[in-house]
């Protein structure tokens, strides 16, 4: 499985020949989503939902299917009947060939004053990857590879490297990193390479890795 960094929260995913892109969100790349035969979006934040670019990708490929929370797929269904579909915790479904099981319900805690909104993450192929959105959501299962969120004004370092120790995957690749200053990243590389207990990778948007 080939994985491609997007800026911020997106990854595509790319094996046997298909294309799965995870939050094609508006802190990406316009064409993030391009060519992707499925989507996966975890939440309806605009770091992680741009309704424009999706419509424009779900257009200019009548073979592309959506697999997301209902509040993201109500703006869509309409649409693209058959073809976007409503996903929760406990799902596990097909999307361009990868097999893929939903966790997790709300969004994490921003402030007690903002109500939270439904957040699933998506674990790939038994769990090779894992992106949990805009959650600390553990699988529950072993994790080959971590998309772990370095940066959001929900978190603190503290909390991803507890994370990436209780999930305890092979691999952590940085994520949800569109907020951070290349001047601090040796601060969290050093964090979170040194006492998450995992290989620790920091992609650039467009770099690529084989898992």
């Amino acid at each position: 499985m080939k994985l491609t960094k997007k800026s911020h929260a997106c990854v595509r995913l790319e094996s046997g020949g298909r294309t799965l892109v995870i939050d094609p969100g508006g802190f990406s790349e316009p064409d993030a989503a391009a060519g992707a035969d499925a989507i996966l979006v975890t939440h309806e934040h605009p770091d992680h939902f741009d309704e424009g670019r999706l419509r424009a990708a779900l257009e200019d490929r009548p073979g592309t299917e959506l697999w997301t929370v209902k509040p993201v797929a109500d703006r869509l269904t309409a649409a693209f009947p058959g073809r976007v579909h409503t996903v929760g915790d406990g799902d596990a479904f097909t999307a361009a060939g990868f097999e893929v099981q939903a966790h997790g319900e709300l969004h994490a805690v921003i402030h007690p004053d903002i109500p939270r909104v439904a957040n699933v993450g998506y674990l790939i192929d038994g769990g090779r990857v894992f992106h949990p959105g805009d959650a600390l959501t553990v699988p529950g299962r072993p994790v080959d590879t971590l998309l772990v969120p370095v940066m959001a004004p929900w978190n603190k370092i503290a909390e991803v490297i507890d994370y990436v120790r209780e999930v305890a995957p092979r691999r952590v690749i940085d994520v949800h990193d569109a907020l951070l200053t290349d001047l601090a990243r040796p601060i969290y590389d050093a964090h979170i390479g040194g006492l998450g207990g995992a290989d620790h990778r920091r992609l650039a948007p467009g770099a690529s890795a084989e898992l």
